[in-house]
């Protein structure tokens, strides 16, 4: 293949081969010994399963209950821990999770002779889920569960509170069994971590217009006789101060992760007076936006110290010493850990990932300071010579500022011969969803796709992005739309300029937030002609539209802080949207569409194309593919499959690139 052009390269990394591997475990816990996590089964439906561990498995996780039993839930859009167990002495573990078929939490004994019979702890949900649950927190000693209730009542309504659910089953059938922990009062609350000595709790809130990032509240209370919360007040927090997360040490210290210094960094909080000591004072991260409710950045230990995920861009596992602030990081080649650790005596799990591996269950031994890879083991389906080696960069934005990107140029066993030396490579900008969220560095099927076939691929952590401190985060305040279209298009100039990319075959692509971003650049009066074309997946395209009633109730205010109040600055709702200006739109563009999805629902696009068809002119070649059944984000084998290849077959055909193992995509005007 010597000299062959860009976008023709042989590869062995096809679609069915990233919907094999796409998603990652989650929710990872302990129980007594076993280790318990969901993780992904694309091949069946996009379900989550529950994944066990044994102590004495020999290494080998089981998957607990077949399809239809799905470990997810509806909890805020994007759902929130969906299971906890409780270690018994005999009879084996006791497994609660919520299913997303029902909504329903269930609680079934995977060692009862027979096999495991999932029962219901929790009333029906109603036809449209109008009960939903997570962060769920076993109380075996009161014989109940704690967890956050989502109600949805009549003309769009939501409350949530935190729930007692009873362990025997009652609540299944008589809704009054259940007990609310504490009268309503912020829209969105964490579920109560209860102290060692059983008499307070503490959890977080926040209320409409703030996302948690922006402000939340640490709130304790006293546990009273009958088993509900009295006397609830604030610690600390409020609309400029972000709490991700609250624990409390085995010993009753209260710990706090809080950005009150620019960053999310550990704090020790007095219950009492709300006083906090910064335990580790960086100008790096110890939490993210707190997208899933019960996400877990920290794990305090028996011994005192703290497990904590912690950098700048990536978050690495670290062992705290809170007495000395000193800090010792986990070895091993693991740029990226998620929010979830389970901490069993001196040992810490979570789940972990790199540039060259997928994500896996790793463990660190803090007695040894070794780590190991207990299950979800990263297996190379094809030769690493595929893999593309990423490049983080920082490049330089309008105003000088800084812009945080990782680069995967086209990587081929030949590349060294292969690449002609009188062309540059095509280049894809990802734009990634959130928007306040980050693009990690691990491995990615998806993209040395992509890679492998000598497409060059752009990841943007563009200014709003986690990862980066508050300021850093801040940048989009009013200003999305115009700053993430401003540095992704700074990112694709810059490669362009120095000529790792070739300046007249550039793409935009991203999903959700992404998806706005991507559909702005084409829209956008400085931006429209630089990129060839684009992919644009269930996104935000109609600003006025997709306020209030016209998305989830957790993002339904979310505009508030991106755009501004819509009482307010009427005009930015209509000057940014795509839908206002289709018809700057020149570039050819692929439309990925779930039809199920209620984050960004189809009505978005629906606009965008109507919007279109309503235009001068012959119209712009674009193709609009909808996949009943999915959601916001793809979880289905097939539809990954579709997506993938309809998204390189956009590429080839505007970029001019032949090729005979060529997806097919209608593109019409």
């Amino acid at each position: 293949m010597a000299h062959d052009r860009y976008g023709t390269w042989p590869s062995p990394i096809d679609a069915a081969l990233v919907a094999a591997h796409d998603g990652k475990p989650e929710y990872l816990g302990a129980v007594g010994e076993e280790l318990w996590w969901t993780a992904p089964r694309s091949a069946e439906g996009g379900r989550r399963a529950l994944v066990r561990l044994r102590p004495d498995g020999g290494g080998v996780a089981e998957t607990v209950l077949p399809a239809p039993w799905n470990a997810r839930n509806g909890v805020i859009g994007y759902g929130g821990h969906p299971w906890a167990g409780i270690a018994r002495p005999e009879g084996g573990p006791l497994i609660a999770f919520t299913d997303y078929g029902d909504q329903r939490v269930h609680a079934f004994e995977p060692d009862a002779p027979g096999g495991p019979a999932p029962r219901p702890l929790t009333p029906a949900a109603g036809a449209g889920g109008e009960l939903r649950w997570c962060d769920l927190r076993p109380h075996p000693e009161r014989g109940e569960l704690w967890a956050v209730l989502e109600e949805h009542g009549e003309g769009g309504t939501v409350r949530r509170v935190p729930v007692a659910i009873p362990l025997d089953g009652s609540a299944a059938t008589d809704p009054g069994a259940l007990r609310e922990l504490t009268p309503e009062g912020p829209r969105f609350v964490t579920c109560p971590r209860l102290s060692p000595d059983g008499r307070r709790a503490v959890w977080l809130a926040w209320d409409h217009p703030r996302m948690p990032w922006e402000g939340t509240e640490l709130t304790i209370a006293d546990l009273g006789p009958d088993g509900r919360l009295t006397g609830v007040r604030t610690l600390a927090g409020g609309p400029g101060e972000a709490i991700a997360q609250a624990e409390w040490a085995p010993d009753g210290t209260l710990l706090a992760t809080t950005d009150r210094t620019g960053w999310w960094n550990p704090h020790r909080v007095d219950p009492d007076t709300g006083e906090a000591v910064n335990l580790c004072p960086r100008e790096e991260e110890f939490a993210e936006g707190l997208w899933r409710i019960g996400w877990r950045w920290s794990a305090p230990l028996e011994s005192g110290l703290i497990a904590v995920l912690h950098g700048t861009g990536g978050l690495r596992l670290g062992v705290l010493d809170p007495a000395t602030g000193e800090l010792a990081d986990a070895p091993g080649p693991y740029g990226e850990w998620a929010p979830s650790l389970a901490v069993q005596g001196s040992r810490i799990t979570g789940i972990a990932a790199g540039p060259h591996t997928g994500w896996q269950i790793v463990q660190l031994d803090t007695t040894t300071g070794h780590t190991r890879v207990l299950a979800e083991h990263h297996r190379d389906p094809v030769d690493p010579a595929y893999y593309p080696r990423p490049r983080t960069r920082v490049l330089t934005g309008p105003d000088g500022r800084e812009i945080h990107a990782t680069v995967y140029p086209p990587t081929h066993p030949q590349a060294t011969t292969a690449a002609p030396e009188d062309e540059r490579p095509p280049y894809v900008i990802w734009a990634h969803g959130g928007p306040t969220s980050r693009a990690p560095v691990v491995l990615d099927l998806e993209i040395a796709y992509f890679t492998s076939r000598g497409i060059g691929v752009a990841e943007v952590n563009y200014g709003g992005s986690t990862g980066f401190g508050r300021a850093y985060r801040e940048r989009l305040r009013g200003q999305w739309g115009v700053v993430d279209v401003a540095d992704c298009a700074a990112v694709a100039r810059a490669l362009a300029d120095e000529g790792t990319a070739d300046p007249h075959r550039l793409a935009i692509r991203g999903g959700s937030a992404g998806g706005w971003t991507a559909a702005a650049s084409l829209t956008g009066a400085d931006t429209a002609g630089l990129y060839r074309c684009g992919t644009i997946s269930y996104p935000v395209l109609d600003l006025a539209s997709w306020t209030g009633p016209g998305t989830h109730d957790f993002e339904s205010r979310y505009l508030d802080s991106l755009i501004g109040p819509p009482a307010e600055v009427p005009e930015r709702y209509r000057d940014r949207s795509p839908v206002t200006h289709a018809d700057r739109i020149t570039a050819p563009f692929l439309l990925l569409q779930g039809l199920d999805d209620t984050i960004c629902p189809p009505e978005q696009a629906d606009r965008l194309l109507a919007a279109l068809a309503e235009g001068p002119g012959p119209g712009v070649p674009h193709a609009y593919l909808t996949f009943p059944g999915e959601g916001h984000g793809f979880r289905r084998a097939e539809t990954i499959v579709t997506a993938v290849e309809s998204e390189l077959a956009l590429y080839l055909t505007v970029f001019g690139i032949e090729r005979p193992d060529a997806p097919e995509l209608e593109l019409r005007r």
